[in-house]
């Protein structure tokens, strides 16, 4: 098993995908091993989904450059991701901005993922349990927002944590299939795109889906 090959087949990958290259960097220095179980230690750097436990996953790379790319961000600005999972988008987005603030709902997962990023040196992400709120509305506003679990609609209570101009990436659609869409705060009229089908765990709260 040599994952730096398998890596570096993964960039290359990924290098025709993503017109970002920032994107593509942060991902180079952020080892995903670290943030899979051991039987997955293999397949690291495949392009897919991976089992984390709990029933959750740590999503396709290609997913997550996706997402990231989409919220363009800047090294100055403050992102909340919901859904930390293992950590490991997390750390990408901790690559390119100021500061992360990220949510997960299962208590083990956010010790895990604590853990983790603190071991490879990470000291601007707070990680968090989520509330039965959606989001971290204590250290609104929010430059972007990222949501890695699919949404039944896009949560009005995410929004007003959004500052203005500021831009959220989420799943919306049904518990099996989903709509990724970013939305982009606006004073008028928010602008909505869309940006291709995908499949995410639901999202679980207030303004979600029920367990």
């Amino acid at each position: 098993m040599d994952l730096q090959a398998a890596k570096a087949k993964l960039i290359e990958y990924l290098n025709q995908e993503i017109e970002d290259k920032r994107v593509i960097e942060a991902m180079k220095r952020v080892p995903r091993e670290a943030f899979v179980p051991r039987e997955h230690y293999y397949a690291a750097y495949e392009n897919r989904p991976l089992g984390i436990g709990f029933e959750q996953t740590i999503s396709q790379p290609l997913i997550v450059a996706m997402m990231v790319q989409a919220l363009k961000l800047k090294d100055s600005e403050k992102v909340l991701e919901l859904g930390t999972g293992s950590g490991y988008e997390a750390a990408i987005l901790a690559e390119l901005a100021k500061w992360v603030v990220t949510v997960e709902c299962i208590p083990e997962l956010t010790e895990s993922a604590r853990r983790i990023l603190a071991e490879l040196g990470y000291s601007n992400i707070e990680v968090h349990i989520a509330g039965k709120t959606l989001g971290w509305a204590d250290k609104a506003p929010y430059d972007a927002i990222i949501v890695s679990a699919g949404a039944p609609s896009i949560p009005q209570v995410l929004l007003e944590q959004l500052d203005w101009e500021g831009r959220m990436v989420i799943p919306v659609g049904s518990r099996w299939q989903q709509e990724l869409v970013k939305i982009t705060r606006h004073r008028k009229a928010n602008k909505v795109e869309k940006l291709g089908g995908c499949y995410f765990v639901p999202l679980v709260g207030e303004g979600a889906w029920e367990k």
